[in-house]
Parts: C-alpha cells; sequence; structure tokens
C-alpha cells in the first residue's frame, strides 16, 4: 500500500505511543536516522495532532536587514503620490528624511514589484532560427559555402578579411578575395565579380556572422536581402556550428597554411598570394570525393548571369517570405531541395544533430511579384 510522508510520521508517532518498541528500532524500520527521529518525537509532545507532522516554513524568524515596514509604506506612499521610478524615490526621501536608513534601488523595486506596482515591458520576441541541415548537391552551381576567413594583420599594420566562396559539388574554390572590412558594400561588389563571372548559384550557405545576418527580422541584412532579389536561397547554419559547413572550414585550414604565414605586407601583395592559392587549389591539389581528381576537371556550369540592376526591394514582401520560412518537417524538402532526407541521416540523441538532419535550413525564395509589389 502506498503512503505519503504525512501518513508515515503518524504512524512512527503511533508506533512511539504504543510503547513497543524503542527509539532505535523504529528509526532503522522507518528508514530514518536518530536525530529524525528525535524531531518527531519533540512533535508528539508538543501537539500530537495529524497536522502537526507536515513541513514547516524554513525561512528564519528574524531578518536583520530587512527593510523596516514604515519604510516600505513611505516609499509606496511616494510611488501612488508620484509614480517615479526606485532611483527618483530614493533621492526624494533622502532629501526630505536624511536620517532614515534608505535601501538599495534594487531592494526600492524588489519592494514595488512585491506589491505589484511595477510596469514591466513586454519583451520583444527573438526570431527562431532557420537551422540547416546537411547538403546533397548533383551539379555544380547548386550550393555554394562562403564564409569570412579570421581577419589578420598584415606587414604594414592593416587588418585583411579574406572573403572565399567554394562550390559545394565541384569542390572548385571560386573566389578568395582580400578585403579591407566585412561591411556589405564591399562584400556586395564582390560576389557581383563572381556572379557574372561564374553565374547565379541556386543556395549559398553562410554562417550568422557580418554581413551575412543580422538581428534584424529573420536575420536579414542588405547582403541577403539583395541575394532574394536575385532568386538566391539563403542558408545559415546553426550558430557555433561549423561542422555544418566543415568543407569550406577544411579549405580554409590550408589557405591559412598556405597563404597567410606569413602575411603580405599589402593588401595588393596578400590578393597575390591568395590568387596563387586558389590557381594551385583548384588545379593541382587532388581530391578524394572527386576521384584523386583536381577541382578544375570537376567542371562548371554557368547559370543565369546577373542583371544590371534590380528593383527596390519591398521590406514588408520580403520579411513575409522570410516570417513563412519555417515549415514543417515534413515540408522541409520541398523548400530546400538540398537538403538530405530524414531518412537518409544517422539518428542522434542530441537536439542539435536532429535539427541537422532533416529541418529546413534555408529562407525561402521570393518571387518577383511578392518583393516587388506594392506594401498595402
Amino acid at each position: 500500500m502506498e503512503t505519503n510522508k504525512l501518513e508515515q510520521r503518524w504512524q512512527f508517532a503511533e508506533a512511539m505511543r504504543s510503547g513497543q518498541w524503542s527509539l532505535s528500532e523504529l528509526c532503522a524500520r522507518f528508514g530514518i536516522s536518530r536525530t529524525t527521529g528525535y524531531k518527531w518525537l519533540s512533535r508528539i509532545v508538543d501537539d500530537g495532532t495529524f497536522a502537526s507532522y507536515g513541513d514547516r516554513s524554513r525561512a528564519p524568524a528574524h531578518c536583520p536587514h530587512r527593510t523596516p515596514p514604515a519604510v516600505e509604506q513611505r516609499l509606496l506612499e511616494l510611488r501612488a503620490h508620484y509614480g517615479w521610478g526606485a532611483k527618483k524615490l530614493l533621492q526624494v526621501l533622502a532629501r526630505r528624511q536624511p536620517t532614515l536608513a534608505l535601501p538599495a534601488r534594487s531592494t526600492v523595486n524588489a519592494i514595488l514589484d512585491r506589491h505589484g506596482k511595477l510596469h514591466k515591458h513586454r519583451r520583444r520576441p527573438r526570431w527562431q532560427h532557420p537551422g540547416a541541415g546537411g547538403v546533397r548537391t548533383t551539379g555544380p552551381n547548386q550550393v555554394w559555402p562562403a564564409d569570412f576567413k579570421g581577419q589578420f594583420k598584415l606587414q604594414n599594420g592593416q587588418y585583411c578579411y579574406p572573403l572565399t566562396v567554394t562550390d559545394h559539388y565541384s569542390r572548385k574554390l571560386l573566389t578568395c578575395r582580400a578585403l579591407t572590412s566585412t561591411r556589405s558594400a564591399a562584400t556586395i561588389d564582390a560576389f557581383r565579380t563572381l556572379f557574372r563571372a561564374a553565374g547565379l548559384p541556386d543556395a549559398i550557405r553562410t554562417d550568422n556572422g557580418a554581413p551575412f545576418a543580422s538581428r534584424a527580422v529573420r536575420g536579414l541584412t542588405a547582403l541577403s536581402v539583395w541575394w532574394l532579389q536575385l532568386g538566391i536561397l539563403h542558408q545559415r547554419i546553426h550558430p557555433g556550428s561549423p561542422q555544418e559547413n566543415g568543407q569550406h572550414e577544411r579549405m580554409h585550414r590550408d589557405m591559412k597554411r598556405e597563404a597567410t604565414r606569413p602575411p603580405a605586407a599589402t593588401h595588393q601583395g596578400q590578393q597575390r598570394k591568395l590568387d596563387h592559392f586558389r590557381r594551385r587549389f583548384n588545379n593541382e591539389r587532388p581530391h578524394d570525393a572527386l576521384g584523386a581528381r583536381s577541382r578544375a576537371s570537376a567542371g562548371h556550369r554557368r547559370h543565369a548571369s546577373i542583371p544590371n540592376a534590380c528593383a527596390p526591394p519591398n521590406i514588408r514582401g520580403i520579411s513575409m517570405c522570410a516570417r513563412s520560412a519555417a515549415p514543417a518537417p515534413s515540408d522541409s524538402n520541398s523548400t530546400n531541395r538540398f537538403s538530405v532526407p530524414r531518412s537518409a541521416t544517422k539518428s542522434s540523441a542530441s537536439k542539435k544533430s536532429a535539427m541537422a538532419s532533416g529541418t529546413s535550413s534555408t529562407i525561402r525564395r521570393c518571387s518577383p511579384s511578392s518583393m516587388n509589389a506594392p506594401a498595402k
């Protein structure tokens, strides 16, 4: 028969009253220490009622540093009269009663909150990260991983920010630009030059750093909005998960060893070193996934070229597309045809691996009509 703690304490007291067992025997029978047994024995002497065997409050009977009730009442009266915050209430009270021991500002806020006198502001909802799943490509120009290699200082004291873009299918390093910053304007110029040379990809896969993502709606930036205008899907990996772009990060390790140690004296010299690394990486180095062939031998087909001008983006239309970018898990492959199916991934106990195996990883492509339609 199941019993609760209160009933077991009552049975202990009844057995003690019967006088048939000693205190040590009862403590061993009920699985408690002698100290606990003496505590319940004192409850029998003091009260003896069933309610006395319940848990009592462990709060101290007296708190020496508690704010006096008269000070609390005075603070509440000033709050009701002026409606000010804790800082100004303390200043007014200190001016009127200089000899009064006043509490800290945080204590005043706790007093006002305890009496329901604080008006808490609603927090802005944080947009949920869309996540990024595994990638499966069947041809060039489907998914381009892109990233900024960590900045490093040149011999002239200036910083260099290498922008790298590869093709997921052919493993080819498409561009490697030595930029002076990670600002959107310079990055857009670099991508515009790349698009005109290699065509437009179906998707670009990046991390969550600048200028690829921000704290705006769904992490949109000037760069990602421009990609959406061109019909390019933007995939963002999970924060703190560079392994989801591991193929690209592996290339960064080779580039760091061969092209940045030691660094060049100027940006022009560093660009020459990066160009030399790119030619050797694409034309000479074999790759196991390509059957020990070079990346240049895998070929690279050209998609539609970049238009000369794009219509100004309709922010409301793009935001609507971005807000509806988180479909159900069963619809993930219909939104992102480059995601690995759920059945083709390994099971994992971690939430991050589960999300990476089948969750939609993109902000959906916005149709021209939805982006350029006038906002109502």
